[in-house]
């Protein structure tokens, strides 16, 4: 299904009731062409009265976990619904939390792919006649595939930097002065790091915006205009996943994302409960969500286990927004600190505000049955007791804060690894010190 310009619009304005019948009729359209050739959802739902007709039917549907996709011997997706030689595009989760997993796309669910991408480029206004920089390695990352051909087919010029050095990329950006690079958000300010290293004025080199995934840090606030600062641009938030799709763009005021509700339906499971609700009352809650238009390789109520904070927007748009940073962090990096729950992305809107910390890390250990918290910093006052006292202020807690010698600690190019988690059964003690760290941490 192809949108215009014009028809996204209309799907983004849609009033609730019309927009929750077009969910559920997509739906449907997408259960008839799934089962029965999709075994995984086939046996799911052995047992179910279908179709689907009403909302309350949806909702007695079962969850789907990344878990239960992970069970193939070969690697593959649990959930295919065709023989694979219909599928024409093959990528991969990072791996970074567990076992990798490969997912296929066909052609059509491609172009899903490619559509969902242009909801993202028209919260980033990006036009015909563009030129973006991805500032991506080539590989199985999906982030890099889908945005290159999305902006590509709105006739931008896409320029891809794989295999080039940070520096090289620089370079390549002064030259051609594009109004949009893509990256994570680590890698935006990595790119800015080596900038200033180097005496290159990056604020006269033309960028707009930077168009930022991957990580939570394009809607936190200290993150973003950190960014913004370096880059003297712009920061656009988005969100997706490997495994389900481009779900999340920014809203008006970049302070959250608004869920693509056009292909996506979004539920809400509140950390403390079995079931999801409308409304969680501001409450944090995983982030459940039903592929619309991927047939190929559906996800239906699929657990995400990102955490957020819905919050209905009523501006003209019927979208949901997750405020106060978009995606707050992992239901599983959630730390419980002398009874404070508290995700990495809160300390990192902490640390961000003191531009004197280049870089930190955060690493989360047990000891005694109690979740413990050291963060590392590369911090150019030598004063961690500050950053200790400010953290306290902010969320409540006393911290361990360490400074580290300037460039010790990783850069990041891909998605940052600044939380190290130690809490497996076997770390009952305390981390060790930080240079015995560095192969926990990414490079």
């Amino acid at each position: 299904m192809s949108f215009s310009y014009e028809e996204r619009r209309r799907l983004e304005q849609m009033a609730r009731d019309e927009l929750r019948h077009f969910q559920l009729d997509r739906f449907r359209r997408l259960l008839e062409i799934i089962l029965p050739h999709n075994e995984f959802y086939s046996k799911k739902f052995h047992g179910i009265s279908l179709p689907i007709r009403t909302w309350e039917e949806f909702c007695s549907l079962p969850f789907t976990t990344k878990d239960e996709l992970c069970t193939r011997q070969d690697g593959l997706a649990a959930n295919l619904t065709f023989p694979v030689e219909r599928y024409v595009r093959l990528h991969r989760t990072s791996g970074s939390r567990g076992r990798p997993l490969t997912v296929l796309d066909t052609p059509e669910d491609w172009q899903w792919w490619l559509e969902g991408w242009q909801f993202v480029l028209d919260a980033a206004g990006l036009q015909a006649g563009h030129r973006v920089v991805l500032a991506f390695s080539f590989g199985p990352f999906i982030g890099f595939w889908s945005a290159y051909e999305a902006c590509a087919a709105r006739r931008a010029l896409v320029v891809p930097t794989g295999g080039m050095s940070t520096a090289a990329r620089l370079e390549l950006i002064a030259q051609l002065q594009p109004q949009f690079v893509l990256s994570t958000p680590s890698y935006a300010l990595r790119m800015a790091e080596v900038a200033r290293e180097r005496g290159w004025p990056l604020h006269s080199w033309g960028v707009e915006a930077l168009i930022v995934a991957g990580e939570p840090g394009g809607s936190i606030p200290s993150t973003r205009a950190r960014i913004e600062q370096a880059w003297g641009a712009r920061v656009i938030d988005h969100a997706g996943a490997t495994e389900v799709g481009p779900w999340g763009y920014a809203d008006e005021n970049r302070v959250g994302l608004y869920v693509n509700e056009s292909q996506f339906i979004a539920e809400f499971r509140p950390l403390d409960q079995v079931h999801c609700l409308d409304d969680t009352q501001g409450r944090p809650a995983e982030l459940v969500l039903t592929t619309l238009g991927r047939t190929g390789c559906p996800v239906i109520r699929y657990r995400t286990g990102d955490v957020v904070l819905p919050h209905r927007h009523h501006t003209g748009r019927t979208r949901f927004v997750l405020l106060e940073g978009g995606v707050l962090g992992r239901a599983d990096d959630m730390v419980i600190v002398r009874g404070v729950n508290i995700f990495p992305s809160a300390l990192e809107e902490v640390l961000r505000e003191l531009a004197e910390v280049e870089e930190f890390r955060i690493t989360v250990y047990r000891h005694q049955e109690l979740d413990q918290l050291r963060i590392e910093v590369e911090d150019a006052l030598h004063q961690p007791q500050r950053i200790a006292d400010l953290i306290q202020r902010r969320i409540g807690i006393r911290v361990e804060v360490v400074d580290v010698p300037a460039g010790t600690l990783p850069r990041f190019e891909g998605k940052g690894r600044r939380f190290v988690d130690l809490r497996s059964a076997e770390s009952r003690k305390p981390p060790p010190p930080a240079d015995q760290l560095d192969s926990l941490g990414g490079s």
